[in-house]
C-alpha cells in the first residue's frame, strides 16, 4: 500500500532527527558505496546474493546508528547499503524500534530482514566486544570490517560469544575481506568466530582472517543439526587456532586456496554426514588438519592439491579419524558454481596479501596474482527468489503422487500448468511428488501457491526420494535452488503451514 506524501515526509524527518542523535548520516543518493567485487562461491547460488544493492546509501559510525538505518526503511526487505566507520562497542549501540526491524542492545541484530550491506569504510570499521548475529534473515552482505573479542561469559558478553553468527532460516550471506579473532578460547570467555546453524543455507567466507580463538567456526549446532549447508570457505587465513576451522555437522562444503597456521587439536572437522570438497590449502604447523574427530558419526572429504607442510597427524582410535598422514578422498562432492584455483604453492603469499579487513579488497585472479576488483555496481536491483527460472518446466508431462491429499484436490493438479487447480494434503503438513521414467537432471524447483493462500506454507524439504537425501530445506513458497541432481523423483514436504497450505503448480528445471 503507498503511504501520502505527509507520511513519507514525517517519517523521513523523524528519521534524520533519530540520525542526529545517533551517528547516522542519511543520503537518499543511491551513489557507488565502498563495496567491491561481486559474490563468490555458494553465495552465488540460490538466486544469489546482493545485499543492498540499488538501495540507499547511509553512513554509521555507532551501533545505534545501524539500527537506526535498518529501522528507518520503508520496509524489513527494502535494499540499504550502511557504510561503517570508526569504533562500535556496548556504549554506542542500543536498541531501536521500528516496523522495518529487530533489534536489540548490546549486538548487532540482523533479524527477519533482507537486502542489506554492512561495509567498512574509511579509517576501518571495529566491532569491538560486540557480535553481529543475523537470524531469519536472507540477502545481506558483510565486507571490510573487524569483529574482536566478543565474549559469551564475563563483561561485556554479546551474541553467544560468536564474532558472527547465523541462525534459524538464513539465506544467500557473503562475508568477505573481514578479520575475525578473540584473546583466547572457551574458559577466556571466548566461543567461536564464524558460527551457522539451525537451517543457514548458501554462504561464502572469503578472503578473511580468523585468529586467536579456541573456535575457528561450525555448521550445525549438534550431530542432529544438519539443516545447513552449501557453505564456501575460500582464501582464508585461519591463525592461532585449537579448532574448527570449521566444524561440519551434515551438509556439503566447499573448502579451496585457505592458509592454515597452528592449528592445535584439530582442523576440517567433517562429521555427521557432512561432506566437503577440500581444494588446494596450504596447512603448516599443525596437528590432524582433516578428519572425523570428537564423534562416532563420520563425516567425508574429497581432497586434491592441498600441501601439508610440517603437518602431525595422530593415530586413528575411537572418535578421533584423521584423514592423514595421507589424506585420499572418501566421496565426491559436485560444485554447481565456476571458480579459478590458485596452486597450493603460492597460497600463503596471497593470502597474507589479499586477507583480512583494511587490505584494499583485493582478490586473487587464479594465476596468484592479487588485483583490486571493481566497484560493485550499485544500480544492479537484488535477485528477487520469486521469480521463475528459465528454461522448461520438466514437471509439464511428467507424473505426480503423494503421502495425503484433501478431498476434492489431486496429485496431478500441480503438473497440470494450471494455477487454478491445486492439491493439498489431508491435514497441515503432507509431500507431493515429481516423477519420471527415467533418471532426469533438475536443479531449481518452484511451488507455486494458489490464489488466496499465499504464506500457508512454513517450512519445507526437498528430498531426492531415490535415496532419500535432503536436498534442500527452508521456509515460504518460491523458487528452491540446490546442488544439480540426476534422479526420478523429485518430493516437496511441508513439515508445517499455516492453515491449510495449496500447492497449484511444483514446477521442476533442470538450472
Amino acid at each position: 500500500m503507498k503511504r501520502s506524501a505527509a507520511v513519507r515526509l514525517s517519517a523521513t524527518l523523524a528519521t534524520a532527527a533519530l540520525a542526529a542523535a545517533t551517528g547516522l548520516v542519511v543520503s537518499t543518493s543511491s551513489a557507488s558505496a565502498a563495496v567491491t567485487g561481486s559474490a563468490t562461491g555458494y553465495a552465488t547460488q540460490n538466486g544469489g546474493t546482493t545485499g543492498g544493492a540499488g538501495g540507499q546509501t547511509v553512513r554509521a559510525t555507532t551501533g545505534t546508528a545501524i539500527h537506526s538505518a535498518l529501522c528507518g526503511r520503508a520496509s524489513s526487505s527494502t535494499p540499504i547499503i550502511i557504510e561503517v566507520q570508526g569504533t562500535i562497542n556496548h556504549g554506542n549501540t542500543t536498541k531501536v524500534s521500528g516496523s522495518s526491524c529487530n533489534t536489540a542492545a548490546g549486538v548487532i541484530e540482523l533479524k527477519q530482514i533482507s537486502n542489506v550491506t554492512i561495509v567498512g569504510v574509511g579509517s576501518g570499521a571495529v566491532f569491538d566486544q560486540l557480535g553481529i548475529h543475523i537470524r531469519e534473515s536472507s540477502n545481506i552482505i558483510i565486507q571490510n570490517v573487524t569483529v574482536r573479542n566478543v565474549k559469551k561469559s564475563g563483561s561485556p558478553t554479546s551474541n553467544g560469544g560468536d564474532a558472527i553468527g547465523m541462525e534459524s532460516d538464513v539465506r544467500n550471506v557473503w562475508v568477505d575481506h573481514t578479520t575475525l579473532e578473540a584473546s583466547g578460547g572457551e574458559s577466556e570467555g571466548y566461543d567461536g568466530l564464524f558460527d551457522m546453524k539451525d537451517n543457514t543455507q548458501y554462504v561464502t567466507l572469503s578472503y578473511s582472517i580468523l585468529r586467536n580463538s579456541g573456535r575457528g567456526g561450525l555448521i550445525g549446532s549438534s550431530e542432529s543439526d544438519r539443516s545447513n549447508g552449501y557453505v564456501t570457505f575460500h582464501h582464508n587465513k585461519y591463525e592461532n587456532i585449537d579448532s574448527r576451522t570449521p566444524l561440519l555437522r551434515g551438509g556439503i562444503s566447499h573448502i579451496y586456496n585457505n592458509h592454515y597456521v597452528n592449528l592445535h587439536e584439530s582442523g576440517i572437522n567433517s562429521r555427521a554426514g557432512a561432506r566437503a570438497k577440500v581444494d588446494n590449502n596450504y596447512f603448516k604447523d599443525s596437528k590432524d588438519v582433516l578428519g572425523t574427530f570428537y564423534t562416532s558419526e563420520a563425516g567425508y572429504w574429497q581432497v586434491s592439491g592441498n600441501i601439508f607442510d610440517n603437518v602431525t597427524w595422530s593415530a586413528r582410535s575411537g572418535d578421533n579419524q584423521p584423514a592423514g598422514p595421507n589424506p585420499t578422498s572418501n566421496t565426491s562432492v559436485g560444485i554447481p558454481y565456476s571458480y579459478s584455483l590458485d596452486s597450493a604453492s603460492c597460497v600463503p603469499d596471497v593470502v597474507n596479501r589479499t586477507a583480512g579487513a583494511n587490505k584494499g579488497n583485493q582478490v586473487s585472479n587464479g594465476n596468484c596474482t592479487p588485483q583490486t576488483p571493481g566497484p560493485t555496481d550499485p544500480t544492479t536491483p537484488p535477485t528477487d527468489p520469486t521469480d521463475p527460472p528459465t528454461g522448461t518446466n520438466l514437471s509439464l508431462g511428467a507424473g505426480a503422487d503423494g503421502s495425503s491429499k484433501a478431498s476434492g484436490t489431486s496429485y496431478g493438479n500441480v503438473i497440470d500448468g494450471n494455477l487454478g487447480s491445486y492439491w493439498s494434503p489431508s491435514g497441515s503438513t503432507g509431500s507431493v511428488s515429481v516423477k519420471w521414467s527415467s533418471a532426469t537432471s533438475v536443479s531449481k524447483i518452484s511451488i507455486r501457491e494458489a490464489a488466496g493462500s499465499e504464506g500457508g506454507i512454513r517450512n519445507w524439504r526437498v528430498l531426492n526420494n531415490d535415496t532419500g537425501a535432503v536436498l534442500a530445506s527452508g521456509s515460504g513458497a518460491g523458487v528452491i535452488s540446490f546442488p544439480k541432481t540426476s534422479l526420478k523423483k523429485v518430493t516437496f514436504e511441508i513439515t508445517s503451514s499455516n492453515g491449510s497450505p495449496r500447492v497449484a503448480e511444483f514446477e521442476t528445471y533442470s538450472g
